[in-house]
């Protein structure tokens, strides 16, 4: 089943929830492989190799913490609060070549309306609000919740919750829409089902 345009069945089943709650990177828009070049070229600059598949395996940590990491790994001492900035300045130089993941923003247009929504992400605010702007979609969304917003992140169930609270939905009420296994996780650490968007058709994780 393609999820290009909702069918009957599929959009009722999605309405047997009270909110909806959106993973942003690898999500929504397909923003990962920019993350990857900025990634890439920032920690070079400061003598890190981070290998491809080291980074995808990190979806859904927040910045700091992955610097952090990979500090550790490979015993450079880097200062997260100077590389992050570098790191995120350098995503954003690549922000016009960012596009969407058309059936979740198709997803997100249907329901749009009918129940609260919210975006859940384990980066930072102005990273994933001008994502969420270059597609047109920021109004859309009744709350934002971002790494700043929490102590603990994905894949502790925290972001989740939070949007869920914001919400004003009970958290077995929400549906997650993600792509990493960090993310599916914590929606299961929240109690919350989780709709694997890397996949087509779309698979629930319960």
């Amino acid at each position: 089943m393609s999820q290009g345009l909702l069918n009957e069945n599929l959009l009722e089943r999605l309405l047997g929830y009270e909110g909806m709650i959106f993973d942003c990177d690898g999500t929504l828009t397909d923003s990962m492989p920019l993350h990857y070049r900025a990634w890439h070229r920032t920690m070079r600059e400061h003598g890190i190799e981070f290998d491809e598949d080291h980074f995808y395996r990190l979806g859904g940590m927040p910045t700091n913490r992955i610097i952090e990491l990979l500090s550790d790994q490979h015993g450079v001492l880097v200062d997260a609060k100077v590389v992050g900035p570098q790191k995120e300045a350098a995503f954003e130089d690549l922000i016009d070549e960012l596009t969407g993941k058309a059936d979740v923003i198709a997803a997100v247009s249907a329901l749009h309306g009918r129940m609260p929504l919210a975006v859940a992400s384990g980066g930072f605010f102005p990273a994933i609000s001008a994502q969420l702007r270059r597609m047109e979609i920021v109004s859309m969304f009744d709350a934002i919740v971002t790494a700043e917003d929490t102590e603990r992140h994905k894949p502790e169930p925290d972001v989740f919750l939070e949007a869920a609270r914001r919400l004003g939905v009970e958290p077995t009420r929400c549906l997650v829409w993600e792509d990493s296994p960090l993310g599916f996780q914590a929606a299961s650490a929240a109690g919350m089902d989780c709709v694997d968007v890397r996949t087509n058709p779309w698979v629930w994780l319960t």
